[in-house]
């Protein structure tokens, strides 16, 4: 089971395609035009997982000339060391490396890029998940759930908790505007994700 790509509907293609391109992300991510209404926080983050501290800087610095707004500012924590972005099209971006310390020069790519689903039950949501063929990586209870999945990675955080950990307000209604690609066809997950 796989997410080959994401499609992002977002209201400027053109802007949110040049941060991707920034990021190195346009080979996974794509747009199209916002078809459906949405408010707030869309219930998803994206993360790009990096090797050290440095490439985070570099790939906070790209996201910054390509029209991204800082939420939380690169800082070291208990965790590693990450920034919290958010696109010219609301999308909130976390750029994160476990280490807290550089192994080398900078050379500003990502090793994975981590969909984050904010979901009401992440039990039930990650048994959804399992019915229809993903095996589970790694698996807190109700508070987290890691799925196996190339190339992009999956995971489910409680909704309230994904808006927290991203610095925003977690109020939202409306479309997702994310379409997950993959290889086990069409389905609606439990909260109102689409794969297609």
């Amino acid at each position: 089971m796989s997410v080959d790509s994401l499609v992002l509907e977002v209201p400027d293609p053109a802007a949110s395609d040049l941060l991707h391109k920034a990021l190195g992300v346009d080979h996974l991510v794509t747009t199209e035009p916002a078809s459906s209404p949405s408010e707030g926080f869309r219930g998803f983050t994206l993360s790009l997982v990096c090797k050290q501290p440095a490439d985070v800087d570099a790939l906070v610095e790209a996201a910054l000339a390509a029209g991204a707004s800082v939420l939380k500012p690169a800082a070291k924590s208990f965790w590693g060391y990450g920034a919290v972005l958010q696109g010219p099209d609301g999308i909130v971006w976390k750029l994160a490396a476990s280490s807290k310390k550089n192994s080398g020069p900078a050379v500003g790519e990502f090793e994975h890029l981590v969909l984050l689903l904010g979901v009401e039950d992440v039990k039930a949501t990650k048994q959804f998940y399992v019915d229809r063929g993903f095996a589970v990586r790694k698996s807190y209870g109700g508070k987290y759930a890691e799925l196996v999945s190339e190339p992009v990675n999956l995971a489910l955080y409680p909704r309230k908790a994904a808006a927290k950990d991203a610095g925003i307000d977690p109020a939202g209604s409306g479309s997702h505007r994310i379409t997950l690609r993959g290889d086990r066809g069409t389905f609606i997950d439990p909260d109102g994700f689409v794969w297609a």
